[in-house]
Protein backbone atom coordinates (compact mmCIF):
# COMPACT_ATOMS: atom_id res chain seq x y z
CA UNK A 1 0.00 0.00 0.00
CA UNK A 2 1.57 3.31 -1.16
CA UNK A 3 0.85 6.92 -0.49
CA UNK A 4 -1.68 8.90 -2.50
CA UNK A 5 -1.02 12.63 -2.80
CA UNK A 6 -3.20 15.49 -3.98
CA UNK A 7 -1.35 18.49 -5.43
CA UNK A 8 -3.32 21.67 -6.10
CA UNK A 9 -1.66 23.27 -9.13
CA UNK A 10 -4.40 25.76 -10.00
CA UNK A 11 -7.77 27.30 -9.05
CA UNK A 12 -6.76 27.50 -5.39
CA UNK A 13 -7.05 31.25 -4.88
CA UNK A 14 -9.11 32.14 -7.91
CA UNK A 15 -11.96 30.81 -10.01
CA UNK A 16 -9.85 29.85 -13.04
CA UNK A 17 -6.85 27.68 -13.92
CA UNK A 18 -8.22 24.32 -12.75
CA UNK A 19 -5.41 21.75 -12.37
CA UNK A 20 -5.29 19.09 -9.67
CA UNK A 21 -2.70 16.29 -9.66
CA UNK A 22 -3.38 12.88 -8.13
CA UNK A 23 -0.22 10.86 -7.53
CA UNK A 24 0.10 7.24 -6.49
CA UNK A 25 3.36 5.32 -6.13
CA UNK A 26 3.30 4.57 -9.87
CA UNK A 27 0.76 6.86 -11.57
CA UNK A 28 0.31 10.62 -11.99
CA UNK A 29 -3.06 11.90 -13.25
CA UNK A 30 -4.07 15.52 -13.75
CA UNK A 31 -7.73 16.42 -13.34
CA UNK A 32 -8.30 19.29 -15.79
CA UNK A 33 -5.69 21.56 -17.34
CA UNK A 34 -7.23 25.01 -17.49
CA UNK A 35 -6.06 28.51 -18.30
CA UNK A 36 -5.97 31.30 -15.77
CA UNK A 37 -8.21 34.20 -16.81
CA UNK A 38 -9.02 37.66 -15.50
CA UNK A 39 -6.31 40.03 -14.34
CA UNK A 40 -3.00 40.38 -16.16
CA UNK A 41 -1.33 38.97 -13.04
CA UNK A 42 -3.56 35.90 -13.28
CA UNK A 43 -2.96 35.48 -16.99
CA UNK A 44 0.79 35.76 -16.41
CA UNK A 45 0.52 32.60 -14.31
CA UNK A 46 -0.16 30.63 -17.50
CA UNK A 47 3.48 31.24 -18.43
CA UNK A 48 4.90 29.94 -15.16
CA UNK A 49 6.62 26.58 -15.23
CA UNK A 50 4.39 23.81 -13.93
CA UNK A 51 5.62 22.48 -10.60
CA UNK A 52 5.59 18.95 -12.02
CA UNK A 53 7.35 17.79 -15.20
CA UNK A 54 4.56 17.43 -17.82
CA UNK A 55 6.41 14.43 -19.27
CA UNK A 56 5.83 12.49 -16.03
CA UNK A 57 2.04 12.89 -16.12
CA UNK A 58 0.40 9.68 -17.33
CA UNK A 59 -3.05 11.04 -18.16
CA UNK A 60 -5.42 13.99 -17.97
CA UNK A 61 -9.04 13.57 -16.93
CA UNK A 62 -10.91 16.45 -18.61
CA UNK A 63 -14.23 17.21 -16.94
CA UNK A 64 -15.57 19.70 -19.48
CA UNK A 65 -14.72 22.10 -22.28
CA UNK A 66 -14.61 25.53 -20.66
CA UNK A 67 -11.32 27.35 -21.22
CA UNK A 68 -10.45 27.46 -17.51
CA UNK A 69 -10.54 23.65 -17.50
CA UNK A 70 -9.17 22.66 -20.93
CA UNK A 71 -7.28 25.70 -22.22
CA UNK A 72 -3.87 24.78 -20.78
CA UNK A 73 -3.76 21.39 -22.53
CA UNK A 74 -1.86 22.57 -25.66
CA UNK A 75 0.71 24.28 -23.44
CA UNK A 76 1.06 21.07 -21.43
CA UNK A 77 1.61 19.09 -24.63
CA UNK A 78 4.14 21.59 -25.99
CA UNK A 79 6.11 21.08 -22.75
CA UNK A 80 6.32 17.30 -23.06
CA UNK A 81 3.03 15.72 -22.00
CA UNK A 82 2.17 12.79 -24.26
CA UNK A 83 -0.23 10.70 -22.18
CA UNK A 84 -3.92 10.09 -22.77
CA UNK A 85 -6.58 12.80 -22.37
CA UNK A 86 -9.89 11.28 -21.32
CA UNK A 87 -13.12 13.15 -22.09
CA UNK A 88 -16.74 12.51 -23.02
CA UNK A 89 -17.85 12.78 -26.65
CA UNK A 90 -19.16 16.33 -26.44
CA UNK A 91 -16.38 17.52 -24.16
CA UNK A 92 -13.90 16.48 -26.86
CA UNK A 93 -15.98 18.14 -29.58
CA UNK A 94 -16.40 21.41 -27.69
CA UNK A 95 -12.84 21.45 -26.34
CA UNK A 96 -11.61 21.21 -29.94
CA UNK A 97 -13.46 24.43 -30.75
CA UNK A 98 -12.37 26.16 -27.55
CA UNK A 99 -8.67 25.31 -27.90
CA UNK A 100 -8.44 26.29 -31.57
CA UNK A 101 -10.23 29.55 -30.78
CA UNK A 102 -7.86 30.19 -27.87
CA UNK A 103 -4.83 29.60 -30.08
CA UNK A 104 -6.24 31.85 -32.80
CA UNK A 105 -6.97 34.70 -30.37
CA UNK A 106 -3.53 34.44 -28.82
CA UNK A 107 -1.87 34.55 -32.23
CA UNK A 108 -4.05 37.51 -33.31
CA UNK A 109 -3.47 39.38 -30.04
CA UNK A 110 0.28 38.86 -30.47
CA UNK A 111 0.15 40.34 -33.98
CA UNK A 112 -2.00 43.24 -32.80
CA UNK A 113 0.32 43.93 -29.86
CA UNK A 114 3.32 43.99 -32.17
CA UNK A 115 1.53 46.30 -34.60
CA UNK A 116 0.28 48.74 -31.95
CA UNK A 117 3.27 48.41 -29.63
CA UNK A 118 1.22 48.15 -26.42
CA UNK A 119 2.69 44.86 -25.15
CA UNK A 120 5.03 45.05 -22.17
CA UNK A 121 7.16 42.39 -23.91
CA UNK A 122 9.65 43.34 -26.63
CA UNK A 123 8.86 40.26 -28.68
CA UNK A 124 5.44 38.95 -27.55
CA UNK A 125 4.58 35.36 -28.40
CA UNK A 126 1.38 33.31 -28.03
CA UNK A 127 1.20 30.79 -25.21
CA UNK A 128 0.59 28.15 -27.90
CA UNK A 129 -0.49 27.96 -31.51
CA UNK A 130 -2.83 25.89 -33.68
CA UNK A 131 -0.15 23.25 -34.32
CA UNK A 132 0.01 22.61 -30.56
CA UNK A 133 -3.78 22.17 -30.53
CA UNK A 134 -3.61 19.73 -33.43
CA UNK A 135 -1.05 17.62 -31.58
CA UNK A 136 -3.14 17.77 -28.40
CA UNK A 137 -6.19 16.38 -30.16
CA UNK A 138 -4.30 13.22 -31.14
CA UNK A 139 -4.13 12.32 -27.43
CA UNK A 140 -7.89 12.43 -26.77
CA UNK A 141 -9.81 9.27 -25.86
CA UNK A 142 -13.61 9.36 -25.66
CA UNK A 143 -15.26 7.93 -22.56
CA UNK A 144 -18.92 7.09 -21.86
CA UNK A 145 -20.72 8.36 -18.78
CA UNK A 146 -20.97 5.92 -15.85
CA UNK A 147 -18.38 3.51 -17.31
CA UNK A 148 -15.28 2.79 -15.23
CA UNK A 149 -12.01 3.46 -17.07
CA UNK A 150 -8.70 1.92 -15.97
CA UNK A 151 -5.67 4.17 -16.47
CA UNK A 152 -3.21 1.86 -14.69
CA UNK A 153 -3.24 -1.07 -12.28
CA UNK A 154 -3.68 1.31 -9.35
CA UNK A 155 -5.87 4.02 -10.91
CA UNK A 156 -9.36 4.09 -12.43
CA UNK A 157 -12.13 6.67 -12.73
CA UNK A 158 -15.76 7.16 -13.77
CA UNK A 159 -17.52 10.16 -15.34
CA UNK A 160 -21.04 11.12 -14.21
CA UNK A 161 -23.21 13.83 -15.83
CA UNK A 162 -22.81 17.14 -13.98
CA UNK A 163 -25.43 19.19 -15.86
CA UNK A 164 -23.08 22.17 -16.28
CA UNK A 165 -22.53 22.23 -20.06
CA UNK A 166 -22.91 19.65 -22.80
CA UNK A 167 -20.50 16.79 -22.09
CA UNK A 168 -19.62 17.96 -18.58
CA UNK A 169 -18.94 15.48 -15.81
CA UNK A 170 -18.04 15.10 -12.19
CA UNK A 171 -15.48 12.43 -11.41
CA UNK A 172 -15.11 9.53 -9.01
CA UNK A 173 -11.49 8.32 -8.98
CA UNK A 174 -10.02 5.18 -7.40
CA UNK A 175 -6.34 5.72 -6.65
CA UNK A 176 -4.71 2.71 -4.95
CA UNK A 177 -6.79 2.28 -1.78
CA UNK A 178 -8.29 5.80 -1.85
CA UNK A 179 -11.51 7.04 -3.41
CA UNK A 180 -11.91 10.68 -4.45
CA UNK A 181 -14.82 12.72 -5.78
CA UNK A 182 -14.29 15.87 -7.87
CA UNK A 183 -17.40 17.99 -8.39
CA UNK A 184 -15.62 20.02 -11.11
CA UNK A 185 -18.14 22.70 -12.16
CA UNK A 186 -21.48 21.45 -10.90
CA UNK A 187 -24.61 22.39 -12.81
CA UNK A 188 -28.08 23.29 -11.63
CA UNK A 189 -31.34 21.33 -11.61
CA UNK A 190 -32.96 24.33 -13.33
CA UNK A 191 -30.82 24.13 -16.49
CA UNK A 192 -33.35 24.48 -19.32
CA UNK A 193 -31.60 22.08 -21.69
CA UNK A 194 -29.49 19.58 -19.75
CA UNK A 195 -30.56 16.91 -17.27
CA UNK A 196 -29.84 17.57 -13.61
CA UNK A 197 -26.50 16.45 -12.19
CA UNK A 198 -26.44 12.79 -11.19
CA UNK A 199 -26.61 12.25 -7.48
CA UNK A 200 -23.18 11.42 -6.05
CA UNK A 201 -22.69 7.64 -5.92
CA UNK A 202 -23.44 6.26 -2.46
CA UNK A 203 -19.85 5.37 -1.59
CA UNK A 204 -17.34 6.29 1.08
CA UNK A 205 -14.83 8.93 -0.06
CA UNK A 206 -11.41 9.67 1.33
CA UNK A 207 -11.55 13.13 -0.21
CA UNK A 208 -14.15 15.34 -1.86
CA UNK A 209 -12.88 18.25 -3.94
CA UNK A 210 -15.62 20.84 -4.50
CA UNK A 211 -15.84 23.92 -6.67
CA UNK A 212 -16.97 27.19 -5.03
CA UNK A 213 -17.59 29.64 -7.88
CA UNK A 214 -20.78 30.82 -6.18
CA UNK A 215 -19.90 29.41 -2.78
CA UNK A 216 -21.01 32.56 -0.98
CA UNK A 217 -24.02 33.48 -3.13
CA UNK A 218 -27.51 32.35 -4.05
CA UNK A 219 -28.92 32.97 -7.52
CA UNK A 220 -31.97 35.12 -6.87
CA UNK A 221 -32.23 37.45 -9.88
CA UNK A 222 -35.68 36.93 -11.46
CA UNK A 223 -35.65 36.20 -15.19
CA UNK A 224 -38.06 39.12 -15.69
CA UNK A 225 -35.05 41.42 -15.29
CA UNK A 226 -33.84 40.29 -18.75
CA UNK A 227 -37.04 41.52 -20.41
CA UNK A 228 -37.06 44.75 -18.39
CA UNK A 229 -33.47 45.59 -19.35
CA UNK A 230 -34.02 44.83 -23.04
CA UNK A 231 -37.21 46.90 -23.20
CA UNK A 232 -35.55 49.83 -21.43
CA UNK A 233 -32.65 49.84 -23.90
CA UNK A 234 -35.00 49.63 -26.89
CA UNK A 235 -37.07 52.53 -25.47
CA UNK A 236 -33.87 54.60 -25.32
CA UNK A 237 -33.13 53.74 -28.95
CA UNK A 238 -30.10 51.72 -27.93
CA UNK A 239 -28.80 48.20 -28.36
CA UNK A 240 -27.89 45.47 -25.90
CA UNK A 241 -24.47 43.79 -25.75
CA UNK A 242 -24.30 40.49 -23.88
CA UNK A 243 -20.77 39.19 -23.23
CA UNK A 244 -21.47 35.48 -22.98
CA UNK A 245 -19.40 32.35 -22.64
CA UNK A 246 -19.52 30.73 -26.05
CA UNK A 247 -20.26 27.25 -24.73
CA UNK A 248 -23.68 26.75 -23.11
CA UNK A 249 -24.35 30.31 -21.91
CA UNK A 250 -25.09 31.47 -25.45
CA UNK A 251 -27.54 28.59 -25.91
CA UNK A 252 -29.34 29.31 -22.63
CA UNK A 253 -29.66 33.01 -23.44
CA UNK A 254 -30.96 32.30 -26.95
CA UNK A 255 -33.62 30.03 -25.49
CA UNK A 256 -34.71 32.72 -23.05
CA UNK A 257 -34.90 35.32 -25.82
CA UNK A 258 -36.90 32.87 -27.95
CA UNK A 259 -39.43 32.49 -25.12
CA UNK A 260 -39.62 36.26 -24.47
CA UNK A 261 -40.25 37.04 -28.15
CA UNK A 262 -42.81 34.23 -28.49
CA UNK A 263 -44.69 35.53 -25.46
CA UNK A 264 -44.39 39.12 -26.76
CA UNK A 265 -42.62 40.29 -23.60
CA UNK A 266 -39.92 41.88 -25.75
CA UNK A 267 -40.08 43.09 -29.37
CA UNK A 268 -38.82 40.83 -32.15
CA UNK A 269 -35.60 42.75 -32.69
CA UNK A 270 -32.56 41.26 -34.47
CA UNK A 271 -30.36 38.96 -32.39
CA UNK A 272 -26.76 38.66 -33.54
CA UNK A 273 -24.51 35.84 -32.35
CA UNK A 274 -21.05 37.20 -33.08
CA UNK A 275 -18.59 34.53 -32.05
CA UNK A 276 -17.30 31.75 -34.33
CA UNK A 277 -16.78 29.57 -31.26
CA UNK A 278 -20.33 30.17 -30.01
CA UNK A 279 -21.78 29.35 -33.43
CA UNK A 280 -19.77 26.14 -33.69
CA UNK A 281 -20.87 25.17 -30.17
CA UNK A 282 -24.47 26.01 -31.00
CA UNK A 283 -24.39 23.45 -33.81
CA UNK A 284 -23.26 20.73 -31.38
CA UNK A 285 -26.20 21.54 -29.11
CA UNK A 286 -28.52 21.30 -32.12
CA UNK A 287 -26.91 17.99 -33.04
CA UNK A 288 -27.38 16.66 -29.49
CA UNK A 289 -31.09 17.51 -29.59
CA UNK A 290 -31.57 15.85 -32.97
CA UNK A 291 -29.49 12.80 -31.96
CA UNK A 292 -31.60 12.32 -28.82
CA UNK A 293 -28.49 12.56 -26.62
CA UNK A 294 -29.16 11.31 -23.07
CA UNK A 295 -27.85 14.57 -21.58
CA UNK A 296 -30.71 16.57 -23.08
CA UNK A 297 -33.89 16.84 -21.03
CA UNK A 298 -36.74 14.80 -22.49
CA UNK A 299 -39.20 17.67 -22.13
CA UNK A 300 -36.84 19.93 -24.08
CA UNK A 301 -36.45 17.40 -26.90
CA UNK A 302 -40.24 16.92 -27.09
CA UNK A 303 -40.94 20.67 -27.11
CA UNK A 304 -38.47 21.50 -29.89
CA UNK A 305 -38.56 18.30 -31.94
CA UNK A 306 -39.38 20.06 -35.22
CA UNK A 307 -38.11 23.59 -34.59
CA UNK A 308 -34.84 25.32 -33.79
CA UNK A 309 -35.06 26.14 -30.08
CA UNK A 310 -32.36 28.77 -30.41
CA UNK A 311 -33.89 30.88 -33.20
CA UNK A 312 -37.02 32.96 -32.57
CA UNK A 313 -37.01 34.03 -36.20
CA UNK A 314 -34.71 37.03 -35.79
CA UNK A 315 -31.39 35.26 -35.26
CA UNK A 316 -28.46 36.27 -37.46
CA UNK A 317 -25.20 34.32 -37.28
CA UNK A 318 -22.13 36.48 -37.81
CA UNK A 319 -19.48 34.14 -39.15
CA UNK A 320 -17.00 36.49 -40.77
CA UNK A 321 -14.95 39.41 -39.49
CA UNK A 322 -16.68 41.65 -42.04
CA UNK A 323 -20.09 40.67 -40.68
CA UNK A 324 -18.88 41.44 -37.16
CA UNK A 325 -17.59 44.87 -38.18
CA UNK A 326 -20.90 45.67 -39.90
CA UNK A 327 -22.62 45.70 -36.51
CA UNK A 328 -20.73 48.86 -35.54
CA UNK A 329 -22.64 50.97 -38.04
CA UNK A 330 -26.14 49.91 -37.04
CA UNK A 331 -28.60 52.55 -35.84
CA UNK A 332 -31.53 50.21 -35.10
CA UNK A 333 -31.88 48.41 -31.76
CA UNK A 334 -30.57 44.87 -31.59
CA UNK A 335 -29.06 42.31 -29.26
CA UNK A 336 -25.44 41.26 -29.77
CA UNK A 337 -24.26 38.09 -28.02
CA UNK A 338 -20.49 37.77 -28.22
CA UNK A 339 -17.66 36.00 -26.44
CA UNK A 340 -15.82 36.08 -24.12
CA UNK A 341 -18.12 36.04 -21.12
CA UNK A 342 -15.77 38.08 -18.91
CA UNK A 343 -14.84 40.41 -21.80
CA UNK A 344 -11.20 39.31 -21.58
CA UNK A 345 -10.78 38.78 -25.34
CA UNK A 346 -12.47 38.02 -28.63
CA UNK A 347 -14.92 40.04 -30.70
CA UNK A 348 -16.85 41.30 -27.67
CA UNK A 349 -13.93 43.59 -26.78
CA UNK A 350 -14.35 45.49 -30.06
CA UNK A 351 -18.11 45.79 -29.44
CA UNK A 352 -17.44 47.16 -25.97
CA UNK A 353 -15.15 49.82 -27.40
CA UNK A 354 -17.89 50.77 -29.85
CA UNK A 355 -20.91 50.63 -27.52
CA UNK A 356 -19.73 51.66 -24.05
CA UNK A 357 -19.45 55.40 -24.82
CA UNK A 358 -23.16 55.67 -25.80
CA UNK A 359 -25.59 56.05 -22.89
CA UNK A 360 -28.46 54.62 -24.95
CA UNK A 361 -26.85 51.17 -24.92
CA UNK A 362 -26.87 48.44 -22.30
CA UNK A 363 -24.12 45.96 -21.50
CA UNK A 364 -25.65 42.96 -19.75
CA UNK A 365 -23.41 40.74 -17.62
CA UNK A 366 -24.89 37.23 -17.42
CA UNK A 367 -22.09 35.17 -15.88
CA UNK A 368 -19.36 35.11 -13.28
CA UNK A 369 -16.85 37.94 -13.65
CA UNK A 370 -13.42 37.05 -12.29
CA UNK A 371 -11.32 39.54 -10.37
CA UNK A 372 -9.25 41.63 -12.76
CA UNK A 373 -11.45 41.01 -15.80
CA UNK A 374 -13.10 43.82 -17.76
CA UNK A 375 -16.44 42.30 -16.81
CA UNK A 376 -15.64 42.59 -13.11
CA UNK A 377 -14.54 46.21 -13.59
CA UNK A 378 -17.85 47.01 -15.31
CA UNK A 379 -19.75 45.16 -12.60
CA UNK A 380 -18.03 47.30 -9.97
CA UNK A 381 -18.88 50.58 -11.67
CA UNK A 382 -15.68 51.50 -13.52
CA UNK A 383 -15.95 54.86 -15.33
CA UNK A 384 -13.40 53.90 -17.99
CA UNK A 385 -12.16 50.56 -19.35
CA UNK A 386 -8.79 49.96 -21.00
CA UNK A 387 -9.17 48.30 -24.40
CA UNK A 388 -6.23 47.79 -26.76
CA UNK A 389 -4.23 50.51 -25.10
CA UNK A 390 -7.03 53.12 -25.02
CA UNK A 391 -9.22 54.27 -22.13
CA UNK A 392 -12.87 53.85 -23.19
CA UNK A 393 -15.51 55.87 -21.28
CA UNK A 394 -18.31 53.81 -19.72
CA UNK A 395 -21.51 55.72 -20.40
CA UNK A 396 -23.68 52.72 -21.30
CA UNK A 397 -26.01 51.20 -18.72
CA UNK A 398 -24.45 48.15 -17.02
CA UNK A 399 -26.88 45.42 -15.95
CA UNK A 400 -26.25 42.21 -14.02
CA UNK A 401 -28.54 39.20 -14.59
CA UNK A 402 -27.44 36.19 -12.53
CA UNK A 403 -30.35 33.92 -13.35
CA UNK A 404 -28.42 32.54 -16.34
CA UNK A 405 -25.62 31.04 -14.30
CA UNK A 406 -25.07 27.35 -14.97
CA UNK A 407 -23.02 26.96 -11.80
CA UNK A 408 -24.69 25.58 -8.68
CA UNK A 409 -25.01 28.30 -6.07
CA UNK A 410 -24.11 27.96 -2.38
CA UNK A 411 -27.40 26.35 -1.36
CA UNK A 412 -27.42 23.98 -4.34
CA UNK A 413 -23.84 22.89 -3.63
CA UNK A 414 -24.65 22.20 0.03
CA UNK A 415 -27.75 20.20 -0.93
CA UNK A 416 -25.80 18.11 -3.45
CA UNK A 417 -22.83 17.52 -1.14
CA UNK A 418 -25.29 16.66 1.63
CA UNK A 419 -26.12 13.46 -0.24
CA UNK A 420 -22.61 12.14 0.43
CA UNK A 421 -21.58 10.09 3.46
CA UNK A 422 -19.14 12.13 5.55
CA UNK A 423 -15.75 11.87 3.80
CA UNK A 424 -12.39 11.80 5.52
CA UNK A 425 -11.55 15.25 4.14
CA UNK A 426 -12.98 17.94 1.88
CA UNK A 427 -11.13 20.56 -0.15
CA UNK A 428 -12.75 23.68 -1.58
CA UNK A 429 -11.28 25.12 -4.78
CA UNK A 430 -12.26 27.04 -7.92
CA UNK A 431 -13.50 30.21 -6.24
CA UNK A 432 -12.37 33.64 -5.17
CA UNK A 433 -10.97 33.51 -1.59
CA UNK A 434 -14.11 34.86 0.13
CA UNK A 435 -16.32 32.43 -1.78
CA UNK A 436 -14.13 29.38 -1.08
CA UNK A 437 -13.74 30.21 2.59
CA UNK A 438 -17.47 30.81 3.01
CA UNK A 439 -18.39 27.48 1.41
CA UNK A 440 -15.75 25.62 3.44
CA UNK A 441 -17.26 27.08 6.60
CA UNK A 442 -20.78 26.08 5.53
CA UNK A 443 -19.59 22.53 4.79
CA UNK A 444 -17.98 22.34 8.23
CA UNK A 445 -20.94 23.85 10.10
CA UNK A 446 -23.85 22.29 8.24
CA UNK A 447 -22.48 18.93 7.06
CA UNK A 448 -20.00 18.30 9.87
CA UNK A 449 -17.13 17.61 7.46
CA UNK A 450 -13.49 18.52 7.84
CA UNK A 451 -13.26 21.12 5.06
CA UNK A 452 -10.36 23.34 4.08
CA UNK A 453 -9.22 25.68 1.31
CA UNK A 454 -5.86 24.35 0.05
CA UNK A 455 -2.88 26.52 -0.80
CA UNK A 456 -1.46 26.69 -4.31
CA UNK A 457 1.19 24.06 -4.99
CA UNK A 458 0.57 22.21 -1.77
CA UNK A 459 0.91 18.41 -1.93
CA UNK A 460 -1.41 16.74 0.57
CA UNK A 461 -1.03 13.05 1.48
CA UNK A 462 -4.29 11.16 1.90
Amino acid sequence: MGNVNLSFLGATDTVTGSRTLISTSTTHVLVDAGLYQGSSANEDRNWEKLTVDPGTIDAVILTHAHLDHCGYLPRLVSQGFNGKIFATKYTKALATIVMYDSAFLQMEDTKYALKKGYSKHKNPEPLYNSNDVEETLTLFHEVEFRNSVEISQDFSFTFYPSGHILGSAFVVAEAEDKRLLFTSDLGRPSHPILISPDNPPALHYDAVISESTYGDRVHDTPTSVLADEINAAVDRGGSILIPAFAVDRTEVILMALHDLIDSKKIPAIPIFVDSPMALASLNYYREAVIADAPEIKTAFKDLYKNTDPFNPGTLEEMNSTEQSKSLNGRSESGIIISASGMATGGRVVHHLANMLPDSKNTVMLVGFQATGSRGRALEQGAKTIRIHGDQIPVNAHIAKVESFSVHADSDELIRWLGGIEKPERAFVVHGEPDSSNFLAQRITNELGWKAEVPQFGRAIPL
